[in-house]
């Protein structure tokens, strides 16, 4: 399906420039597969999976570079400059700090306050705990230096 998207989006046209291809990702692609993020609880792995398919799809856009005679796959230092900095787990966090602050600023009686300032009762299963929303958008805070 992803290579199919990036198909009729136009990602392998050499008829479209680079930055309308990146104006294409960043409006079409990433919040596709990014649908409904700001509930995730992302683990490391799915992070790289993320992180991996964004490779992907900038590798396909930038092409690969002509080096000593030879062609060579752009590395992923050099997708980091060219990108800025943007990547999409960055901007799913975003996109949870965002859903923090109107939940913060939701009046007290709609259902996803309720949900979420209520307190679990009850023990958890055995094993590893499971990653809570709560306590990832709070670490994100932290990250950012942001008090609440």
């Amino acid at each position: 399906m992803a290579k199919t998207l990036k198909r009729t989006l136009g990602i392998y046209s050499r008829i479209l420039s680079r930055a309308t291809k990146i104006i294409l990702y960043k409006t079409l692609i990433r919040p596709v597969v990014s649908c409904g993020a700001e509930a995730w609880t992302l683990t490391k792995k799915q992070e790289q999976a993320l992180l991996i398919f964004e490779r992907k799809v900038f590798r396909r856009i930038y092409g690969p570079k002509y080096e000593n005679g030879e062609w060579k796959s752009r590395t992923n230092r050099e997708l980091e400059e060219m990108s800025k900095g943007e990547y999409i787990v960055k901007w799913i966090k975003g996109q949870r700090i965002s859903w923090l602050g109107h939940l913060e600023r939701m009046e007290e009686d709609r259902m996803p306050k309720k949900i979420f300032t209520q307190e679990v009762e009850g023990t958890r299963r055995r094993g590893r705990p499971g990653k809570r929303w709560k306590e990832e958008a709070e670490r994100d805070l932290q990250v950012l230096g942001v008090r609440r």
